[in-house]
């Protein structure tokens, strides 16, 4: 089963996007669950929300506390909440920022840590500050939990028209980002 946690600030889309990936993960024929866990329910506030993905039926039903893999919409969260609690060794995190994982300071995170300028790709494509669509792109091709095709379906399924378009567009540009940085990073570790 693969398991994400996504760190957000109330508005930003992290119930949304654990709900899409999840879609996606139907659209392959998939089980996924997709639920929120909120502290106080009001815009800025810290946010968590969870999605598993399995072959096979899922039956537990409580917050994820191990996940496989880690969103965090607002690298401010990174100095507020403690947002690695139980990341399984090596697991991969994407974390919303214009500046590298070194600047950030998560260099000594074991697994894979990258970033994307993701409310800069949604202000760019979709005309809000919202980063949640653009984020499950990257981590499409960070982990390979979904396929970007079956991710965009999801997003144009649950936003019609020209805003689900400009959010598909957005995870598409994400998506390559990510896949940059990871042929990056293997040319990196190769030298």
């Amino acid at each position: 089963m693969f398991q994400v946690r996504i760190h957000g600030r109330g508005g930003q889309g992290a119930v949304t996007a654990a709900e899409l990936l999840s879609v996606a993960a139907f659209l392959e024929g998939r089980h996924a669950q997709a639920f929120p866990s909120f502290g106080s329910e009001r815009t800025g506030a810290p946010v968590m929300a969870f999605c598993r993905i399995d072959d096979r039926p899922i039956r537990v039903r409580e917050p994820v506390t191990r996940p496989d893999a880690l969103v965090v919409q607002d690298a401010t969260l990174l100095h507020q909440v403690d947002v690695f609690a139980g990341l399984r060794p090596g697991g991969p995190v994407l974390v919303n920022s214009p500046y590298g994982a070194d600047h950030l300071g998560l260099e000594s995170l074991t697994g894979p840590v990258l970033t994307v300028p993701a409310t800069a790709l949604a202000l760019r494509h979709v005309g809000r500050p919202v980063p949640s669509a653009v984020l499950l792109g990257g981590l499409a091709a960070l982990t390979g939990c979904v396929t970007l095709g079956s991710l965009t379906a999801a997003i144009q399924e649950r936003f019609p028209g020209r805003l689900g378009s400009a959010n598909a567009d957005a995870a598409r540009k994400a998506y390559e980002h990510v896949e940059v940085l990871r042929e990056e990073r293997v040319h990196a570790e190769a030298d």
